[in-house]
This record gives structure tokens, C-alpha cells and sequence, in this order.
């Protein structure tokens, strides 16, 4: 097998990159000492949403300050982290910011997931109503 995917830690502030490992379901390697040891020596569970996930391919997404590790997956498991990693339709994601309006939770989170999906921060303040100072604080 050959690296498939990357393991990393998402830094604190980062929009979020790639799937939460958790999310990809049971892969063959997550019990594997050298991930149980990475996970250890970073102090993270391997259901922490900074535990994330991407295919090969992807690593230019991983953050620059990211710890990384590079995993082997089978052709199944590949293919469900793809899946898993695979941005939602900008539509959608624009949907969630015009019915932000109406609720205060999980903000940033969803800044990000738009940011992520590539939507602009000007259209990201005109669909939610932020503050564009809010919305370019989670940029840097």
C-alpha cells in the first residue's frame, strides 16, 4: 500500500480542511501503533475534530504548521475518504449562511465550511448579516 491519505491536527483558527477522521468510519490503520502513537504524542483523541483527514493528492491543503502523518489505505477506504472529503455544492452551503440569520450557534464553524467551499467573505457577510471584521479575523 502506498500513502493514500494524510492525518493531521487542524490548528486552532484554521478553516476547516479535509473530513474529521472520525467521520470516514473504521479504517484499518487507525489501530495501528504508528497512529495510536501519533495521537498520543500530539495528546488528541482520534474523535477530536482537529483530527482530520485527506486523500493523497490533497496535501497542499494541509496547513504549513500542521502535524501530518501519512497513512496506507485500502482502494475501499480511499474511496470513502474522498467521499467524505468532497466540498458540498456552494448552493448548499450558501443555503446555511441565509438561514444563519436566524440562529446564533455555530458560527464560526459555518464561516469556515463557506470560506472552505469557496465562497467569498463578502458574499459570506451579505448572506449572514456579520460583521465583515468578524468574517476577516477568521481568514487570517
Amino acid at each position: 500500500m502506498a500513502d493514500d491519505a494524510y492525518l493531521f491536527l487542524l490548528p486552532d483558527r484554521h478553516p476547516r480542511r479535509g473530513a474529521a477522521f472520525a467521520s470516514v468510519g473504521t479504517l484499518e490503520c487507525a489501530e495501528s501503533p504508528a497512529v495510536q502513537g501519533w495521537l498520543q504524542a500530539h495528546g488528541v483523541d482520534a474523535s477530536s475534530e482537529q483530527v482530520r483527514i485527506l486523500p493523497a493528492g490533497s496535501e497542499a491543503f494541509v496547513p504549513t504548521d500542521a502535524e501530518r502523518l501519512p497513512l496506507p489505505l485500502s482502494e475501499e477506504e480511499a474511496l470513502r475518504v474522498e467521499q467524505e472529503c468532497a466540498p458540498q455544492a456552494v448552493t448548499d452551503v450558501e443555503t446555511e449562511l441565509l438561514q444563519f440569520r436566524d440562529t446564533t450557534q455555530d458560527w464560526e464553524g459555518l464561516v469556515h465550511r463557506a470560506l472552505t467551499a469557496g465562497i467569498q467573505a463578502p458574499r459570506i457577510v451579505q448572506l449572514t448579516g456579520l460583521d465583515p471584521q468578524d468574517i476577516g479575523r477568521l481568514t487570517m
